[in-house]
């Protein structure tokens, strides 16, 4: 795999959060492991506004592509989620290239729902839900549904493949890329052991997840994120070079 289709989500650096490192440094340490972009968590924020214009800087001066992760639904009580436009201004702001969103409780497109949210893709941010690990919002049939609705609608959202996510629900990986892949814009890549209560989500080659198969059933040209705590340098450093060494 290509160095420039990897990204680095922020949840690789939270024992660093944890110990109350902002999200600029994180960016400093994305950098200096040679990765050209990064996917900033909304959560991960101690004051949003105060931190957005140094990272934008910082951004744009060593020329990172911008992801952000915000911890969301699309739809809430069934309708378009009021709080879309303020996470499409932080985003704005940011200097974000591509934006992340689970879809919450979906039905069914409205005309309304449609030019709502072709008014946010018109702002220029790539957009894209995600698989959670919600029975409302994490199964294939849910993503499935959506995606049909958006296409049908010609809606420019794309999905993001979670790879660690689908045992959470119950649902088998393989089943999920086989069925989703056509609408696969980015992929999350980790690793899950266990079973039950006890799965928990671990590096690549940690688990019992066969990433290197699922990765030849999805887009070979989409960008591909470590995300997944890590407990030092090594491991991401362990995690860029088993998705470069990927072919």
């Amino acid at each position: 795999m290509k160095k420039s289709q990897i990204v680095l989500n922020h949840l690789v650096f939270a024992k660093d959060h944890d110990n109350g490192m902002q999200q600029l440094d994180m960016l400093k340490k994305v950098v200096a492991l040679g990765v050209q972009s990064a996917e900033l968590r909304r959560e991960y924020f101690d004051d949003i506004a105060a931190e957005t214009p140094a990272i934008a800087d910082y951004a744009k001066a060593h020329q990172l592509r911008l992801f952000y992760s915000v911890p969301d639904e699309v739809f809430v009580n069934h309708r378009i989620n009021p709080k879309l436009e303020q996470y499409y201004d932080e985003a704005t702001q940011l200097g974000v290239s591509v934006i992340k969103f689970n879809t919450g409780d979906f039905d069914t497109l409205l005309p309304e729902d449609i030019q709502q949210l072709n008014a946010f893709l018109d702002r220029g941010i790539e957009t894209n839900i995600e698989n959670d690990q919600t029975q409302v919002s994490g199964k294939i049939d849910a993503i499935k549904a959506f995606m049909t609705a958006a296409k049908a609608a010609k809606l420019d959202i794309g999905y993001v493949y979670d790879m660690g996510n689908w045992r959470y629900v119950g649902e088998d990986e393989v089943v999920a890329a086989k069925a989703l892949a056509p609408y696969v814009r980015y992929i999350h890549v980790k690793d899950d052991k266990g079973s039950g209560d006890n799965l928990v989500t671990v590096p690549l080659n940690d688990g019992d997840i066969n990433w290197q198969a699922i990765l030849t059933i999805l887009p070979q040209d989409v960008p591909v994120a470590v995300e997944y705590p890590t407990a030092s340098e090594q491991v991401i450093i362990d995690g860029v070079q088993a998705l470069e060494a990927y072919n």
